[in-house]
């Protein structure tokens, strides 16, 4: 290795002799292909852009413009940092200009990056003649009340989120009727961020929208941008329900990228959960590599995985600075979260572009899209939760055609294990398809609901959103009332949801739609919320809470007014809620194959019942000092999982004994969700799982891994279509791993609410690679269709 990346990641090197750098890829500089300007563009705006720079555009902005130009459905799905935006605002700002009543919106899933396209958006047409009665505005959570109604009134091109679009813009659908009507195009950006419940939601939004806008007599054109993907047509059309035809072929350059997957060593002396080693946290090592990349001249940005590190990595990266004598350097770190203000966000984002801040500690709400130039690093403290999160992260830097380092610092997990072991899992594969399920009748149920309340449904309606045996349930309950060819929302006298209440009560990012309110009982103030289900594991009376660098204890957790009371209090412990889990198997399997003989896997229904029975304190050396019980309501779940079931005779020719089957089966499915995101786009907190020596429903051994929403997410259908390829990598994971006997790498889970209480981490070990050879040959590819 030579030049940019190779004298980072010596300096890195000799920084942390303790930790391993296990694989270090440089991905070549690469040249432009340019295609000629379509003639249609409107002229101002042609010599707008090439005034800024853009001479020709890339054969993949002209190829997306001339298809959306012909009213064509398209995504484009190119690298980061190749001009997508581009590919969207040729049609639609060309289109705005040549007919002054046309409209359009954006929509994205993140706040950042819908300003940084309005900003874009607004230097394009804010000196423009041809274009100035378009007037570019946003309509979200930060758009002041008194702005609302002019920007409704005269915006021709929206900028919004599916959350407003949602709650706002379909819930009063006739205050947006001129928009509605003249509406043209649909620009839909990071489509590929959609995923699981929030994908299926948004899926369930746009068709929402499609319909409102049939209603006032338009038939808008949609834009889809995504990262590369396997397939982004299928992607955006399960998006949409419209076939979408995809761009693909890259013109934009890229500059060198070295990338490094690093592995932190090990906490001398230090022993976890029944005894296992314990490796230096990825949020602590990120920090440190953070403030070393900054001393080396190297503007840096660190994605990590919740507020709370956001705040913590900025802190310890400016000490790391402060050590190594550059406490100049040290003041010009900081963190990005949501949460903050929307001034405070936009003069973070203004300062990092400019080069006033030198690193920048941030959550994944800088991930998708943001223009920031200069940046020479990215650091990840952990795999993001998909390959396609992580190329857009690691998109951060280089935006300017420079050479940039990526560092990928594992967490002590087994996904991010295996994926450091194995780089081609991460870096020779192609971008994944997003899973998600739009006909989840659990979240069809609140859609068809509120599209009810936005309009009567239509028989056509109702099969264009699949919802026959939704409605009759909703009609039979008395939600909605049929009349001649169409059916009604009923107004409700005692019960929710009502017409009035149909939009807030449907969460599009998952949860219950209850939450619950964490107040400071000192003062009054709202520290945050939380779901109505996390509460019980987060907010229980006695546990631990951090808000913001600040240690909390609950003093009181009232369901029925959903508020959990803290006190500030400094703790020298923390705490981890004890559940027991129960499943119940519905009806017969949607699928079951029986690919060798003693082992069975399926595709079922269940009903998950899970009460939390108390926690344990904690202290800071690892040791847990007592077991407090607590008195909590169980709570229920219904919903998909895939199951696989293995006769005790296989078990014993396998080299299982009867006593070793309970930690062998819980090992392995700990493993096994630690790795099922590799192939479903989730995290191991949307899934859960059960293991049972022998179960009430199959009489067997039988290990259960399930989404943890209702109705299912599409997680546990894609870990049964691609079971050998799941089980193998989860094989790998475990089998690679050096520990003695397990850790937080291979089979401990750190939601374990058994305190990962058996595990056998030698006999999953022949379990998982029995399943490996009974299963070779059977893969049945993705359910994600």
């Amino acid at each position: 290795m030579v030049g940019f990346g190779a004298s980072l990641i010596a300096s890195l090197q000799r920084r942390f002799p303790t930790s391993t750098i296990t694989h270090v890829e440089t991905v070549p500089a690469a040249p432009s292909r340019h295609a000629p300007w379509p003639g249609w563009v409107d002229p101002e705006l042609k010599q707008l852009l090439i005034d800024a720079g853009v001479t020709t555009p890339y054969s993949h902005q002209t190829a997306c413009a001339e298809l959306a130009w012909q009213g064509r459905d398209v995504v484009i799905a190119t690298g980061t940092s190749s001009g997508k935006s581009l590919g969207y605002q040729l049609p639609v700002l060309s289109a705005l200009a040549a007919d002054r009543r046309a409209c359009a919106m954006y929509i994205t899933p993140t706040k950042a990056l819908g300003s940084d396209q309005l900003r874009a958006t607004l230097g394009l047409v804010g000196t423009s003649i041809s274009m100035e009665s378009i007037y570019p505005a946003p309509y979200d959570g930060d758009t002041p009340a008194e702005a609302r109604a002019g920007i409704r009134e005269q915006t021709r091109f929206v900028f919004t989120n599916p959350d407003m679009l949602h709650a706002g813009i379909l819930a009063g659908h006739a205050r947006w009727a001129r928009l509605l009507r003249h509406l043209k195009y649909v620009v839909v950006d990071e489509c590929h961020a959609y995923r699981g419940v929030f994908g299926a939601n948004v899926s369930l939004v746009l068709r929402r929208l499609l319909r409102i806008a049939a209603v006032y007599g338009a038939n808008p054109t949609l834009i889809f941008a995504s990262a590369t993907a396997a397939d982004p047509a299928a992607q955006a059309s399960r998006l949409c329900g419209r076939d979408v035809v995809a761009v693909t072929e890259d013109g934009a350059p890229t500059g060198e990228r070295t990338i490094a997957l690093w592995e932190p060593g090990f906490i001398e002396g230090a022993e976890g959960e029944n005894g296992a080693p314990v490796r230096y946290a990825a949020t602590t090592e990120a920090a440190a590599i953070m403030g070393t990349l900054v001393a080396e001249g190297a503007r840096t940005l660190t994605f990590v995985r919740s507020r709370r590190a956001a705040e913590i990595v900025a802190m310890r990266a400016q000490e790391e600075l402060v050590l190594l004598g550059r406490p100049d350097f040290a003041a010009r770190i900081a963190s990005y979260r949501a949460g903050y203000l929307a001034e405070d966000r936009f003069a973070l984002e203004r300062a990092l572009d400019d080069g006033s801040l030198l690193g920048m500690a941030t959550t994944n709400a800088l991930e998708l899209g943001i223009d920031v130039g200069g940046l020479d690093a990215v650091v990840m403290a952990g795999f993001p939760g998909t390959v396609a999160s992580f190329r857009q992260q690691a998109g951060r830097a280089g935006r300017r055609g420079q050479s940039s380092v990526v560092v990928m610092v594992a967490r002590d997990e087994p996904m991010d294990t295996y994926l450091v072991h194995h780089p081609e899992a991460l870096l020779g594969r192609p971008v994944e398809n997003s899973v998600f399920n739009p006909h989840n009748p659990y979240l069809l149920r609140g859609h068809v609901y509120c599209a009810a309340v936005e309009r009567p449904l239509t028989e056509a309606d109702v099969a264009a959103f699949g919802a026959a045996e939704v409605v009759a349930e909703l009609e039979e309950a008395g939600y909605l009332r049929r009349r001649g060819e169409r059916w009604f929302a009923v107004p409700q006298m005692d019960r929710e949801p009502t017409p009035e209440t149909a939009h807030a009560a449907v969460s599009l990012r998952g949860g219950t739609g209850h939450e619950v309110a964490i107040v400071d009982v000192t003062d009054g103030r709202l520290l945050g919320t939380v779901d109505t289900n996390k509460a019980l594991t987060q907010v229980h009376d006695g546990a631990v809470y951090i808000h913001q660098g600040e240690h909390f204890v609950v003093q009181d957790l009232n369901l029925e007014d959903y508020v959990a009371f803290v006190a500030p209090e400094n703790p020298d412990y923390s705490t981890q809620a004890r559940s027991t889990t129960d499943i119940t198997i519905l009806g017969d399997a949607h699928e079951l194959v029986n690919p060798s003989p003693g082992l069975w896997v399926a595709s079922v229904d269940v009903e998950v019942t899970d009460r939390v029975t108390g926690y344990v304190v904690r202290l800071h050396d690892g040791t847990v000092s007592e077991h407090i019980p607590l008195d909590l309501p169980e709570q229920r779940l219904v919903t998909r999982a895939v199951a696989y079931t293995v006769d005790p005779l296989a078990l014993e020719a396998m080299g299982i004994s009867a006593g070793e089957i309970p930690g062998a089966l819980h090992a392995a499915e700990h493993a096994a969700i630690g790795l099922l995101p590799l192939l479903a786009t989730c995290d191991r907190w949307d899934i859960g799982g059960v293991s049972t020596a022998l179960h009430q429903d199959t009489l067997l051994p039988t290990v259960f891994v399930y989404d943890g929403h209702p109705g299912g997410a599409g997680f546990a259908d894609e870990g049964f279509a691609r079971f050998h390829e799941w089980i193998t990598a989860t094989y790998e994971a475990v089998r690679s791993c050096g520990c003695e006997s397990g850790c937080p790498s291979c089979v401990q889970s750190p939601k374990c609410g058994n305190g990962n209480q058996p595990l056998d981490k030698h006999a999953a070990l022949k379990l998982l690679g029995a399943l490996v050879t009974m299963t070779a040959g059977t893969e049945r590819g993705s359910a994600r269709d």
